[in-house]
């Protein structure tokens, strides 16, 4: 079931194999193993697919022939304005909302949201949007996530690794990176709370 909807997903954007390969960053062999069921997608690869296709989990695994998901059965998780070194992000108090996400994506791990704050990562995420966090305590390099430094309030940035340390990148280029060494990285320290899975914005 998978296979054919990664298939039939493909062709009604009107992509070969080829160009699907190029656009999502991904060889032509992997994309023809997933169409033909020889292969199946890790749970991360296919929330990116979920995405890429404007789809939900249920169409993408054929679950559901409708492209909007109905909320009514969604998990809410808490909206945190900060989170703080030393509190389990399951007792931060500072609650100032609740968002819902899918049961299938709720399945993928433990989950929080959090209110960006300021203009470093614009212009995809502005002042005010939300962002879903999968808590988790390393992320690619190249990945956004939220980044407690110094036991201070998280921060969300692209992470560059580099085998000195790493880089926090802003999305605004007129904020420059902070590098970290790996020394820095385990004296201040240094933490990765979660990976950056969606973004909400707010009107």
């Amino acid at each position: 079931m998978l296979a054919n909807k990664i298939k039939e997903l493909r062709k009604e954007s009107g992509l070969t194999q080829v160009q699907f390969a190029q656009k999502f960053h991904i060889s032509k062999g992997t994309i023809a193993m997933w169409e033909t069921g020889k292969r199946t997608p890790d749970a991360d690869t296919m929330i990116k697919l979920a995405d890429f296709f404007g789809v939900t989990m249920d169409v993408l695994l054929g679950l559901n022939p409708n492209r909007y998901e109905d909320v009514s059965n969604g998990i809410k998780i808490p909206v945190l304005g900060k989170v703080q070194a030393g509190i389990p992000v399951t007792a931060v108090q500072d609650i100032l909302d609740y968002e819902e996400i899918t049961p299938e994506l709720a399945e993928t791990g433990d989950f929080f949201a959090l209110k960006i704050r300021g203009e470093s990562m614009e212009p995809r995420m502005l002042d005010g949007d939300i962002v879903i966090v999968r808590q988790q305590p390393d992320v690619d390099s190249g990945d956004i996530a939220v980044v407690l430094v110094d036991g201070e309030n998280a921060t969300v940035k692209k992470i560059v690794k580099q085998k000195s340390g790493i880089s926090l990148v802003a999305l605004n280029p007129a904020f420059e990176p902070i590098y970290y060494s790996n020394e820095e990285i385990e004296d201040l320290p240094v933490v990765v709370l979660g990976k950056v899975v969606e973004l909400r914005g707010k009107f």
